[in-house]
């Protein structure tokens, strides 16, 4: 896996002050992204264990909230084993950080929809490693500046702890959620 870019002290991709992870790769190239030099896979700098150690130290101070993933597309077959392997290990040492994932793909008919192309054996633990996901293909036709976290009005911001809690898909909601 490739990435472009860490940001740390970022307030402009979920609650609090965060440290955003922007991976390399993505099939979906969506008309207008902000990012499209992440769609090559090629993109940045190897992701190295010494890239890991350098997200934990920059997440372990107290004003950290958590972490934030998103790119090119964290959900591309090829990014998800180093994506599982570094949850797995800021969960681990960092329980109290909370993790944020932007993707593409949706969440009912593509990440976990068996045979799409994103669902891989990884996807699932993926998934339940992560507390909130905003979903959905940027479109630019229906951009909206003025919304929270996201930047066309068919993406969600899904609530991935509530979803488990509920057995059903549950969006987030700012004024009630700890998240």
């Amino acid at each position: 896996m490739y990435y472009g870019e860490i940001k740390n002290c970022d307030i402009a991709n979920g609650v609090g002050v965060r440290v955003t992870l922007f991976v390399s790769g993505c099939t979906n190239r969506c008309k207008g992204c902000f990012q499209p030099q992440t769609w090559d896979f090629n993109f940045g700098s190897p992701f190295t264990d010494e890239t890991a150690d350098e997200l934990i130290r920059l997440l372990s101070p107290g004003y950290i909230r958590g972490l934030t993933i998103l790119g090119g597309e964290p959900f591309e077959p090829v990014n998800q084993p180093a994506l599982l392997e570094l949850l797995r290990r800021v969960k681990a040492e960092l329980p109290q950080k909370d993790v944020w994932i932007f993707s593409g793909f949706r969440y009912d008919d593509e990440l976990t929809r068996e045979g799409a192309y994103p669902c891989r054996t990884e996807t699932a633990e993926l998934l339940s490693l992560c507390d909130i996901l905003v979903d959905g293909r940027f479109e630019e036709d229906k951009k909206n500046i003025s919304l929270k976290f996201r930047g066309s009005e068919n993406q969600r911001i899904i609530d991935l702890n509530e979803t488990r809690r509920q057995g059903r898909l549950t969006l987030w909601d700012e004024r009630g959620s700890d998240n």
